[in-house]
């Protein structure tokens, strides 16, 4: 086994590091941390406790991952924070653990959380997500697989954003943002498919055209949901992307971005 910690490092005595670690000058390793194999903790980043990382994670300088939430309710409950294998956290981002309502805040494998960036208690990130620099993540987020947030976005509490959605730069996003489609503004309006990135993942021309038609339904006509919902049963092929797409908006409980 084969573990570099800088001599200016404080790490905790009960804190599990696997093999070939690197941990720089001035971090600081809080009580039980888990820091799996291949990480990378560049100089002066902390893990204040309770947290893990996965296998080959890299915590940017200057990084607090694991610190106390941000919530009035909080009372020191135990509370945790983990990150998915190969993910990458940039210099000076902050992830808050989660409080006593759901436990942990969770960032799934090989994102891209970029500077500046924070992440507040109980958000849970799916797989392959992007977010950019300085962007603001309130409490209880949900994002699905392969979202990505432009520069500066707001994300309300408790909003969902769909998987594949895209988000544009300095947006405020208060309401749920369905799968595979754009979004951009303040507040946050629809600009259709996400088509870029469905033809960037080798989406089946068939599905993206039958996704097409479903924004049109809820989003360019003037059908209530429950109609566009009767409508988009009877009229769409049922592939796996569009039930998806039409349970995301069926469940929507902050309501839909339009």
């Amino acid at each position: 086994m084969t573990v570099r910690i800088h001599p200016t490092a404080l790490v905790s005595p009960d804190a599990q590091i696997g093999e070939n670690v690197e941990i720089g000058a001035f971090v600081i390793v809080g009580p039980e941390c888990v820091i799996g194999d291949g990480c990378v903790i560049s100089a002066r980043a902390t893990l204040e406790k309770l947290v893990t990382l996965g296998a080959q994670v890299k915590v940017g300088s200057g990084s607090i991952i694991g610190g106390d939430p941000q919530d009035l309710k909080f009372r020191g409950e135990r509370t945790y924070v983990e990150i998915g294998d190969r993910t990458v956290i940039r210099e000076c981002v902050t992830i808050n653990r989660g409080t006593a309502e759901s436990e942990r805040t969770v960032v799934g494998r090989d994102c891209l959380i970029m500077s500046y960036v924070h992440l507040a208690h109980d958000c849970q990130l799916g797989d392959h997500i992007i977010i950019s620099n300085a962007s603001q993540v309130a409490g209880h987020v949900h994002m699905e697989d392969r979202v990505i947030l432009s520069g500066l976005v707001a994300v309300h509490q408790f909003v969902k954003l769909g998987a594949y959605a895209f988000v544009g730069g300095s947006s405020k996003v208060t309401q749920d943002v369905p799968p595979y489609l754009k979004a951009a503004g303040n507040p946050v309006k629809l600009y259709g498919l996400n088509s870029v990135g469905l033809t960037r993942a080798d989406f089946d021309p068939a599905v993206v055209r039958e996704l097409k038609r479903a924004y049109r339904l809820f989003f360019r006509s003037e059908l209530l949901v429950s109609k566009a919902l009767e409508r988009a049963h009877e009229e769409l092929h049922p592939y796996p992307e569009v039930e998806h797409f039409l349970s995301f908006v069926s469940k929507s409980e902050r309501g839909l971005a339009v």
